[in-house]
């Protein structure tokens, strides 16, 4: 009896045949439990083993029948900027590799996560940290493998990414990542958020996540994408949310995210009330220091004997709640926890100030430091804008007013600004003609 042939190829990296992605994805769950395979694959890998110890008692077989195939060879092209491939995703599996390149997983492979994953059990991270996680593999140009494992122990495919740059303790896949987070709107998206698009139906069928990295200017149509995909790691400016299936992406935020931000967060640019959960003792994130830059502008100064910052004190809500009772509010409608009605006034430039000036003029106008990029919108009127106008006439960028400057936005405002952004030497998003802290500082300095 002839011993049977078992004919192993090694399928092409960028094909797109049905055969080559099949074969892909078997060899990701053809991999040993312990080493990130799924566990399903274990009676098939049994089976092989007892075919072919039969045709070696029957006839004599090589062991080479057994061994597995190394990875996909990675091209040596660079990345381009059009639409990435698919990105097919195998099971979870270990964290912690042997130290080198191509480092095989050591510990014992983690059970794909099932259930929603609470906050307190999940390493902290800020925003910062997640982006210096992600941009590591984009400068090490880590090549993208659903079967290796870069030299920190992760997975090198998209949501091995996602796991690195998220500090998670094991390796995770598109159908797990969501456990780890909680959802956002995309017009609340801030930098180490994530964009998922999970495929339940067929997991290789188009399933990747990709790092909001910031947007790219303020039509909020185009964003920073940091991704593990084909052939490497890279950061490119991405249409939201993705090239394609963008529609079926969802925004995620990750649970155990922490105070610190990046620059050109949207914390610092949406005017979306962020919720309840972002203020009082215990929070220390980015809105608590964007509460605490109104309050200031609006004549909260003198509570706070140093910041605003970060972290939720005393000074946030007694300040929170003098602005409060300046709008004739009282009782739990003045208890100095901002709800969504205080923070639509501050971010709108409208209410009564601290002391009782209205949003549109009084005594905050006065104040040096940045009131908010949300007083200088299509729509807006106050005395901000005023100011700013006539500060661009008095440094020499006032050729677009035909009249005034006045408190209402207009697109005489906007290009004014944006002249004296060019003038700064900046390009793109950076001069888009909508003040930001920087050009406000450098307007007045």
């Amino acid at each position: 009896m002839s011993v049977p042939i078992f004919e192993e190829f090694e399928p092409a990296d960028d094909c797109a045949c049905a055969g080559c992605g099949r074969q892909r994805r078997d060899l990701a769950l053809a991999l040993p439990v312990r080493a990130g395979g799924h566990p399903a694959a274990r009676g098939a890998r049994r089976a092989l083993v007892l075919m072919t110890a039969a045709g070696v008692v029957l006839g004599g077989g090589g062991a080479s029948a057994l061994a597995r195939p190394s990875g996909p060879t990675v091209p040596s092209a660079p990345a381009d900027d059009g639409p990435g491939p698919d990105t097919p995703q195998g099971g979870a599996g270990p964290l912690h590799g042997v130290p080198g390149p191509g480092g095989k997983p050591a510990s014992p492979a983690a059970a794909p996560t099932t259930g929603q994953v609470p906050a307190a059990s999940l390493r902290r991270s800020t925003r910062t940290e997640i982006i210096n996680r992600a941009k590591r593999w984009v400068t090490a140009q880590v090549p993208y493998s659903m079967e290796k494992y870069w030299t920190d122990g992760y997975r090198q495919d998209c949501s091995g990414y996602i796991s690195m740059a998220w500090n998670l303790s094991a390796n995770e896949w598109t159908g797990s990542l969501d456990k780890f987070g909680e959802k956002v709107d995309r017009t609340e998206l801030q930098p180490g958020d994530i964009l998922l698009f999970h495929n339940p139906a067929n997991p290789t069928k188009g399933s990747h996540v990709t790092i909001f990295g910031g947007w790219t200017d303020y039509t909020h149509t185009s964003y920073l994408a940091y991704e593990q995909t084909k052939p490497r790691a890279r950061r490119q400016a991405t249409p939201l949310a993705y090239w394609d299936n963008s529609d079926r992406y969802v925004a995620y935020r990750y649970k155990g995210i922490t105070g610190g931000t990046t620059t050109g967060g949207a914390a610092s640019t949406t005017t979306a009330y962020p919720g309840a959960a972002m203020f009082g003792p215990g929070a220390n994130n980015a809105y608590v220091t964007r509460l605490g830059s109104m309050l200031v502008a609006r004549g909260g100064t003198r509570f706070y004997g140093q910041g605003p910052g970060p972290r939720w004190s005393e000074a946030d809500r007694r300040a929170t709640q003098a602005f409060q009772q300046a709008q004739g509010w009282k009782g739990a409608e003045a208890d100095g926890l901002p709800g969504a009605q205080t923070w639509r006034l501050l971010v709108t430039g409208q209410g009564r100030a601290i002391g009782g000036s209205s949003g549109s003029g009084g005594s905050t106008a006065n104040e040096t430091g940045f009131p908010g990029r949300g007083y200088f919108r299509p729509g807006q009127s106050n005395a901000y804008v005023e100011k700013l106008g006539k500060q661009l006439v008095k440094r020499g960028y006032g050729k677009h007013y035909l009249s005034g400057p006045g408190p209402r936005w207009s697109e005489a405002d906007r290009r004014n600004v944006e002249a004296f952004q060019r003038a700064q030497g900046w390009l793109g998003g950076a001069a888009d003609g909508y003040p930001g802290p920087e050009t406000w500082r450098r307007l007045f300095r």
